[in-house]
């Protein structure tokens, strides 16, 4: 069983919520990348999304932006992130997804990419400007390598959200907002009548993200889901700080002030 699903399986046993931080590899450096999630895994972050930096991430917000921009002038490439994932498969057994743009994987090698990043100890993979027609090849070559291609939808159509979350496995990444990535203090879209719809079309566990700001918001939003995605909030964290320690500090105890806000 993929760790993804036993994790969620686990979780809706304990009648828990999934909570899942985003960190961009690299920034501030790849071995603090691996200190980062081994930290949110022990304050009790139950799957994490590691960014790979991309010089023109559309669907992210200023914050999110300029951590891809620090990570990249830092060196950090796909080839070294897919060592930084094996650092972490020592020492951890959590969830790892990827959010990753379609053309880097396309410059890379749709199949060289997804078979590395199995190896590594991905077991997700999401991408975030992935067009719905060209899906059909990709989940070919993720079914092969047992990684979940894991759907993004917005409240859009409704159409479209059945086309998407129709297809795809692990979870549903259900964006809150329209629009880009980013810490809101209020998000306006009907939040229960929309996973609500996402629901009716699928049986995957929902996961919320974009614009949640901290413990407030989840606590209010995790009726509705059944996980919380915080990624902005995070990067803002790592950003100003001074050195690792800090960071680890931080981080950490914002993970565990999520973390208890879900319980």
């Amino acid at each position: 069983m993929n760790r993804i699903d036993f994790k969620f399986k686990e979780l809706k046993d304990q009648g828990k919520k999934a909570l899942i931080p985003f960190v961009t590899a690299g920034d501030p450096s790849l071995d603090t990348t691996v200190n980062i999630v081994l930290e949110m895994d022990k304050k009790g972050a139950d799957i994490v999304e590691i960014g790979i930096p991309y010089s023109d991430p559309l669907a992210d917000g200023p914050i999110i932006q300029g951590s891809s921009q620090r990570a990249i002038e830092g060196g950090a490439k796909i080839k070294n992130i897919m060592e930084t994932i094996k650092k972490i498969r020592e020492k951890s057994e959590i969830p790892l997804v990827y959010l990753v743009y379609y053309s880097s994987i396309f410059k890379y090698g749709v199949e060289r990419f997804v078979s590395e990043a199995s190896a590594a100890g991905i077991n997700g993979i999401i991408i975030p400007d992935l067009p719905i027609e060209e899906r059909g090849d990709i989940m070919d070559i993720v079914g092969k390598y047992e990684v979940h291609l894991i759907p993004l939808v917005a409240p859009t159509s409704k159409r479209r959200i059945k086309e998407i979350a129709g297809g795809g496995s692990g979870f549903v990444y259900c964006v809150s907002k329209n629009g880009v990535t980013g810490v809101e203090e209020q998000i306006k879209t009907d939040i229960k009548e929309y996973m609500e719809l996402v629901g009716s079309y699928t049986k995957l566990p929902k996961a919320l993200g974009f614009g949640i700001s901290g413990p407030d918001m989840a606590k209010a939003f995790k009726p509705y889901c059944d996980g919380i995605i915080i990624g902005s909030a995070i990067i803002d964290i790592i950003y100003k700080c001074r050195d690792e320690k800090e960071i680890l500090d931080k981080v950490g105890a914002f993970i565990s002030e999520v973390k208890k806000s879900l319980e």
